[in-house]
């Protein structure tokens, strides 16, 4: 081969690269993945934020127990708080719902007992077979299944011996006549005190403007 056509051939090779171009191509492409990593992450944290709502359960959430074949769900204690603790002689109401799973074997709620005061209980207490025992009707007490057949509606009230509040549980005893009985640990409801609150202060402050 001619020498002088081998050392023309460095003409023919790529211009040298701009070293700063490279870079701000490069930083480009990390910009784009980058903005689309940050659009999956937030579709994705939109889609389960949707999904959670969806499931939340109601603000009255009591909790619960089990004796035997008896279920108790929503248990709380329904009181109107406005002051730091609802304060001994007060009544306040106990809300729960028992449910008779047996199916064959009717049951009655005998009593109820805590350290916090005494438990009186009005209306017929049994539970029947693959029936439910519905205590106290405030608003956020979840309706009988239509899979068994509702007892009566009773009442248990609570003459409190002993100061209560919001945010602690307290415990009561239910004793079933053939179940025996169980201990839970209780929450308050006292979710309509800040609207009772709020409504009664709207309405002096409007009158004090007459």
């Amino acid at each position: 081969m001619d020498p002088a056509c081998h050392v023309a051939q460095p003409a023919e090779q790529e211009a040298p690269v701009n070293p700063f171009k490279r870079r701000t191509r490069a930083y480009g492409r990390t910009v784009a993945v980058a903005a689309l990593a940050a659009a999956a992450a937030l579709s994705g944290c939109s889609a389960g934020q949707v999904a959670q709502t969806a499931t939340q359960e109601a603000a009255i959430n009591g909790t619960s127990g089990l004796a035997g074949p008896i279920a108790l769900r929503n248990i709380h204690i329904y009181a109107v708080q406005t002051t730091d603790y609802i304060e001994p002689g007060t009544d306040v109401d106990l809300v729960f719902v028992a449910a008779n799973t047996s199916p064959d074997v009717s049951d009655e709620l005998v009593s109820i007992t805590t350290d916090i005061g005494d438990v009186s209980l009005q209306g017929d207490t049994s539970v029947p077979v693959n029936g439910v025992l519905v205590v106290g009707t405030p608003d956020g007490q979840p309706s009988p299944l239509e899979s068994v057949e509702p007892a009566d509606t009773a009442q248990a009230t609570v003459e409190l011996s002993k100061p209560v509040t919001n945010g602690l549980t307290y415990d009561f005893t239910f004793t079933f006549e053939k179940a025996g009985e169980t201990t839970v640990a209780v929450p308050i409801s006292a979710g309509e005190a800040p609207l009772r609150d709020s409504g009664e202060s709207g309405g002096s402050h409007s009158g004090g403007g007459h």
